[in-house]
């Protein structure tokens, strides 16, 4: 989700309904609109300050000092406008959970290419395994072939590996962002490894 989807007052209306559920300080609510927003949209401190000195301004909202901790509350008035906004708010609530999904859907895409494309070039390198085999071996070419696979072997670990690695990343920072994982995704990411694994199976048998 872009920034666009806090339209003209949006962003003003969002903050108060954040600041309806807790008390909060700035760097608290900048992470809540990260989570919120699946880590598609974090607004700077430039972007947050501000508008939270313009509610207080309008007296919706309140801020005492701990410190160096400001923590900032909503007032009666700030609640009195939030309860007479809600229609407003439910329609930003459902901007951002259309994002959530985009997001899910990101995702499975992602899993799908990458899964399409480990799948190709297993195959490409199965054709180009039998179109490089000689059909009168020297003396030699059985250790040139076991060097070959263990070569070959050490290439197919790192990039299951890498694989792994980054697939894991990106669902882990996903969910730790806020992020759905809906089971579809799973169930896709199970599937394309299952036939992947086949497909190696099918390569590497007689």
């Amino acid at each position: 989700m872009s920034p666009a989807v806090f339209s003209h007052g949006d962003l003003r209306l969002y903050l108060l309904s954040l600041l309806g559920e807790a008390p909060q300080h700035g760097y608290g609510i900048i992470q809540a609109l990260t989570d919120r927003t699946g880590g598609t949209y974090t607004p700077s401190a430039g972007t947050i300050y501000p508008r939270l000195a313009k509610l207080e301004e309008e007296g919706l909202v309140t801020k005492t000092v701990d410190g160096r901790t400001t923590i900032y509350s909503i007032t009666d008035a700030g609640r009195a406008e939030l309860e007479s906004r809600q229609g407003d708010l439910a329609g930003i609530e459902e901007g951002l959970a259309d994002s959530v999904r985009l997001i899910a859907n990101e995702v499975r895409q992602s899993v799908q290419e990458a899964m399409k494309s480990l799948r190709a070039d297993l195959a490409a390198a199965a054709r180009a395994e039998k179109a490089g085999a000689s059909p009168r071996p020297s003396a030699s070419a059985p250790s040139d072939e076991r060097a070959t696979s263990r070569e070959n072997l050490h290439r197919a670990d790192a990039s299951i590996n890498a694989f792994r690695a980054r697939v894991r990343a990106d669902l882990r920072t996903h969910v730790a962002r806020g992020g759905v994982l809906p089971e579809s995704v799973v169930a896709d990411l199970e599937n394309a490894l299952d036939a992947a694994a086949r497909a190696v199976t099918r390569a590497i048998t007689p």
